[in-house]
């Protein structure tokens, strides 16, 4: 018993150390013990910077993300004009779906497709034919009033508060006709390149009108089958998802665009006849195309109804189309667009101008053009995705 008793001398009833007896080897680091220590200090170390961890994550996805649009807007710049193309046809489809869908009523697919497209083209080139008869009809009277036009400003600049001498102007005239005829081979060339770039949005716009005919037709079945063949089983219900929420902001925001542009191009087009200023029926032409530029395109069609104005009627009828300016900026900026763009993907006004700023830095007119239903499009995806739980 005694030998027993020396034995449990060292460990309590609950087989622990007693105090003053050295532990055993069941009580020594193992390599397993220090490798849990090791962990619990490498844990530590992670708590001390979690934003560097969560930086890190992001970053290389970030890097990731950014080839990738990068080698895709490249692709794009190499193939400008298809991709301009099918851009155009996309805008077709989204204005005319309804109609060729509401005429599928009564009439076959094939058809209904038809009249939609030929119509519209038939209404379209009908306009223009208004307008090259507008101008070629008043071209002689327009010729006058432009020249007395320049003969009023000239005489406007020499009062107060410019005081231009004479000699300043007919400086300036000598200087602009000396330019002319030294840069005469430049401009030529200019004009030749002008030719070309004719040829190729005559190309672009066949193009557009053949992808569209497609579009408006089983627009549905190739979304379909691009979705079968090409994705992975796993992800076509995402992708489906993103689709049509992408395809929901672009045909919202077309639809509201052009209903904007035409009411913004009616205001304009009533003032312009009430105000008597030349050219009335192109100024408004060009407003409803510039319309489509938010923020920028409607001053500047309005910027040049006001030269237009300063030339053909004078400085009072120019003043009277600066408050235009103002007050269709102000109704467009706060009535028509959140009023019209609402079932669209609405964006800040900052992230709008941000990115027309942007989309002209990258592609000129057509960058300012498709900036704006590009980001619309994005975060209407983003939104999609965010919402459907994982």
């Amino acid at each position: 018993m005694g030998d027993a008793g020396g034995r449990g001398a060292g460990r309590d009833r609950a087989g622990g150390p007693v105090a003053g007896r050295r532990p055993g080897r069941a009580g020594r680091l193992t390599p397993r013990g220090r490798s849990g220590a090791a962990r619990s200090a490498a844990s530590v170390a992670e708590r001390t910077v979690p934003w560097l961890r969560v930086a890190a994550a992001y970053s290389w996805r970030l890097i990731l993300v950014g080839v990738v649009v990068y080698g895709v807007f490249t692709v794009l710049g190499r193939f400008q004009l298809v991709a301009v193309a099918l851009f155009l046809a996309l805008v077709i489809t989204a204005v005319l779906r309804p109609l060729a869908d509401l005429l599928n009523r009564v009439l076959p697919r094939r058809l209904s497709v038809a009249v939609a497209l030929i119509g519209s083209l038939l209404i379209l080139l009908a306009l223009l034919a208004l307008v090259g008869n507008a101008v070629a009809g008043e071209w002689t009277k327009l010729t006058g009033e432009f020249r007395g036009g320049i003969h009023r400003i000239e005489e406007w600049l020499r009062r107060p508060p410019f005081r231009l001498s004479p000699g300043t102007l007919s400086d300036f005239q000598r200087q602009v006709v000396h330019y002319l005829d030294t840069h005469r081979a430049n401009l030529l060339s200019s004009a030749v390149s002008t030719l070309g770039r004719v040829v190729e949005v005559v190309t672009g716009g066949a193009l557009a009108l053949f992808a569209s005919v497609f579009f408006i037709h089983s627009g549905e079945r190739l979304w379909g089958w691009a979705r079968e063949q090409l994705l992975p089983s796993g992800a076509r219900a995402s992708w489906d998802l993103a689709g049509r929420a992408a395809w929901r902001a672009f045909a919202g925001y077309t639809r509201g665009i052009i209903i904007v542009a035409a009411t913004n191009a009616a205001l304009v087009g009533v003032a312009l006849f009430v105000l008597q200023v030349p050219l009335a029926l192109p100024l408004t032409l060009l407003e409803f195309f510039a319309a489509f530029v938010p923020l920028v395109g409607s001053p500047v069609a309005l910027g040049v109804a006001t030269v237009v104005a300063l030339a053909g009627r004078g400085p009072l009828t120019a003043a009277a189309v600066l408050v235009l300016i103002v007050v269709i900026g102000q109704l467009e900026g706060h009535v028509l667009h959140p009023l019209v763009m609402s079932w669209a993907v609405r964006l800040h006004p900052l992230v709008v101008a941000v990115s027309v700023i942007a989309g002209s830095i990258v592609a000129g007119v057509i960058g300012a053009v498709v900036a704006v239903p590009f980001v619309s499009v994005v975060w209407a995806v983003l939104r999609a995705l965010r919402a459907t739980p994982p």
